[in-house]
């Protein structure tokens, strides 16, 4: 038994082309000359021959191409797999049309019900896109854009054979079209041999000269004819309806106000004829549906997008801290991959998102025309700006992955070598993304329609921008390489680079980033590769010891000293500095440096020198400010070092004799105090002044203070138990008369 669309194909041959043959026989017989529209005629100055023989329109029937139509359509009805272009013009025409006209009947037959069995309905689907694929391919749709170059060929063949119905049928000639043995004579007689046949009296032209294959020699439809069909077709859509057994009236129509691609989906075929006519209403060269559905697809792509964006810019949003907070940034370091990688998500749902809207505007909604052009340019551009941007994010994402994966691999998870480590890779990683970024854009002009010379050309506009200012470029590109290979200094060391004092938080190919206590400074790699770089921080030997900053203070001593005091000065700073609670063991001192130096002045300055491990500013002026107020209350402790104890002059020498001991043992009752000595110093105006030196012990100034504080009480008890008097500052007045008066 025949499958049904053999029936189908058998009963068209039978029943509806012999009907159609004989009613157009009838209708010739009273058809005047029909004037060809003005988008229709070509020049005639390389046609050879063209006179014209009568004013009455000849009937396709009566054409000399005629029989072999009607052979090529028979052969066609029987195979789908054959080849449309052919080696002459007469193939490549005739067979076109035959199968232009053959995929027109199917359609029309397809889309009237879906009634038919899903199997055999789709294998009948399949070999009308398929015969329709053959017969696009015989176009030359080079002079499209690459982005509309399928979809516009599709359009451009229906309307081709629209075109081709209304010239075949209304030609007031004979068309005699070459096979491959007239081409050779054609050209045989011809001083200069053409590798193209255009229909007469249009401007249809066949070419084998195919731009871009020179060793083509198959017949195509010309890149111009393809270019300008949609205007010849817009000068014969008005006219009436041809009839005759090859044409196909309703074609563009039906394509174009339906959805789907040829054949309309089943759920549409199954909607009630009232709606469809509702949602078939023509706006423009669209329908009423097509508008209807295609707003409300942008309005749920726009939201979508919108969503996306907003959480792309929020992400952005989460590193916003301060950045002179290196605890909190150092928290965050770890996550920063997660950071980038969550940023790839966001960005990947754009690309399959904006590839289903163009497919379900151009192939379901199935937008034509220039609406389709605009769509698909919009898309194109959103989908490779998008895939631009998601290549960027994704190899920062795997730059700091593998710069986390490394810094692993060396079993050291600090913060401060995982910025090292990241300062090496991300540079590197961001820029083969930012690479393949460009290809992308120049790939999206390419597509967008514009020739390869003029991308070339704009490609080289920034390349001469480049270019002029190559000297610095390269030569902070050159720095950059020698800094990270000399490597006077590190990521997160604390440095002085041509007067700016602060820490270093990037070190990247073209400048670094210092961190000043007031802002950030970038320093082009070349300024700094030349400067005077003073790098305070202290490198480990190893690398799971941490680099350590130098820390450095120097305090002015206003009152003078005697060398007691600053021996006591210099071992107190040391002994406060080496304890273990100092500074409440937030951070650890190393190998602390106490010296003193004479100014120029007369007066002294006390120096302090140590090694902290810290990064940021905030954690060192934090163990700055304490060093400061501690050194400031060993100056006060060493100038209570030294006590004058002044005594009366009615104290007998055996009393003199009596108080250094005396002096001894009160220091001698506190644990935290140490007697140095008591000596007899000075005779003053009114008393006899005793120097006492004691040491102290205390770890707290407070402490020392109260021990003071309580070494003076005893002084002045044993002083008055022993009736030694501590006098009154006393001042001798003269008088004197004056004899005048």
């Amino acid at each position: 038994m025949a499958s049904p669309r053999a029936l189908t194909r058998g009963m068209f041959r039978r029943v509806l082309r012999p009907g159609l043959l004989a009613a157009l026989g009838l209708l010739i017989c009273f058809v005047t000359a029909w004037p060809y529209p003005s988008a229709l005629a070509g020049s005639s100055a390389n046609e050879e021959n063209y006179q014209p023989l009568s004013s009455a329109v000849i009937p396709i029937e009566q054409q000399p191409f005629y029989e072999a139509l009607v052979e090529k359509a028979a052969a066609w009805d029987e195979v789908v797999l054959d080849h449309v272009v052919g080696d002459s013009p007469k193939a490549t025409l005739l067979n076109f049309y035959a199968v232009m006209s053959d995929v027109a009947l199917r359609a029309d037959l397809l889309g009237f019900s879906a009634s038919t069995g899903q199997a055999m309905r789709r294998e009948a689907i399949d070999d009308t896109n398929l015969l329709f694929g053959l017969a696009v391919d015989a176009l030359d749709a080079s002079g499209f854009s690459e982005s509309v170059r399928e979809d516009m060929a599709d359009e451009a063949a229906i309307q081709l054979k629209m075109v081709l119905d209304y010239v075949l049928s209304n030609s007031r000639e004979p068309i005699h079209i070459p096979d491959q043995a007239g081409m050779k004579n054609r050209n045989d007689s011809r001083s200069n041999p053409t590798a193209s046949w255009r229909i007469p009296g249009t401007a249809i032209t066949l070419t084998s000269d195919i731009k871009g294959d020179p060793e083509n020699e198959s017949f195509y439809f010309s890149a111009s004819t393809v270019s300008s069909v949609r205007s010849m077709y817009e000068e014969i859509r008005d006219v009436s309806r041809v009839d005759q057994p090859y044409a196909s009236p309703n074609f563009y129509s039906d394509f174009i106000y339906t959805p789907g691609f040829l054949v309309p989906p089943d759920w549409y075929l199954s909607l009630p004829l009232g709606w469809r006519a509702w949602l078939e209403w023509p706006v423009g060269d669209q329908t009423l549906f097509q508008i209807v559905s295609a707003v409300l697809l942008i309005l749920i792509y726009a939201y979508i997008s919108l969503r996306l964006m907003r959480l792309l810019f929020k992400s952005y949003q989460e590193v916003g801290d301060d950045e002179n907070d290196y605890e909190s940034m150092n928290r965050r370091l770890f996550s920063v991959d997660t950071l980038a990688w969550r940023r790839v998500l966001i960005v990947a749902p754009v690309l399959p998102t904006t590839y289903l809207m163009e497919q379900l505007v151009d192939n379901v909604i199935n937008f034509t025309g220039t609406p389709l052009v605009v769509a698909i340019y919009v898309f194109y551009v959103i989908w490779y700006v998008s895939a631009s941007v998601l290549v960027f994010f994704l190899f920062e994402a795997l730059g700091r992955s593998a710069a986390e994966f490394m810094a692993q691999i060396r079993r050291n998870r600090s913060p401060i070598q995982l910025r090292r480590i990241t300062s090496f890779v991300m540079p590197a990683s961001r820029a083969v993304g930012m690479l393949i970024s460009v290809v992308l854009i120049y790939r999206l002009l390419l597509l967008l329609g514009l020739p390869s010379n003029t991308v070339l050309a704009f490609s080289a506009v920034p390349g001469l921008a480049i270019g002029l200012g190559a000297t610095k470029l390269i030569g902070n590109l050159f720095a950059g390489l020698s800094i990270q290979t000399d490597r006077p200094l590190r990521v997160g060391e604390f440095c002085e680079v041509d007067g700016k004092i602060g820490f270093v938080t990037k070190i990247g190919l073209r400048s670094m980033e210092l961190q000043t206590l007031e802002s950030r400074v970038t320093i082009p790699n070349s300024v700094a590769d030349e400067a005077t770089i003073v790098n305070y921080s202290r490198r480990g030997q190893s690398v799971e010891r941490q680099p350590m900053q130098g820390l450095e203070l120097r305090l002015p001593i206003r009152d003078p000293m005697s060398p007691f005091q600053l021996e006591e000065l210099i071992r107190i700073t040391k002994t406060i500095l080496e304890s273990p609670s100092f500074l409440d063991q937030e951070v650890e001192l190393y190998e602390p440096v106490v010296s003193l130096e004479s100014l120029e002045d007369g007066t002294s300055q006390l120096i302090v020198f140590v090694m902290v491990e810290l990064h940021g500013w905030k954690p060192f002026l934090k163990v700055r400010e304490k060093l400061l107020v501690a050194l400031e209350e060993v100056l006060e402790r060493i100038s209570l070092c030294e006590i004058v104890v002044g005594v009366s002059y009615s104290t007998t020498p055996d009393q003199l004799q009596l108080i250094p001991q005396l002096l001894k043992d009160i220091v001698s009752e506190d644990a935290q105090l140490e007697f140095e000595a008591a000596r007899l110093v000075r005779i003053s105006a009114f008393s006899y002044d005793y120097e006492l030196e004691i040491r102290s012990l205390h770890l707290v100034h407070d402490a020392f203070e109260d021990s003071v504080h309580r070494l003076n009480c005893r002084i002045l008890e044993v002083l008055a138990d022993h009736q030694i008097q501590i006098p009154y500052p006393t001042q001798t007045l003269e008088l004197q008369s004056n004899p005048t008066t």
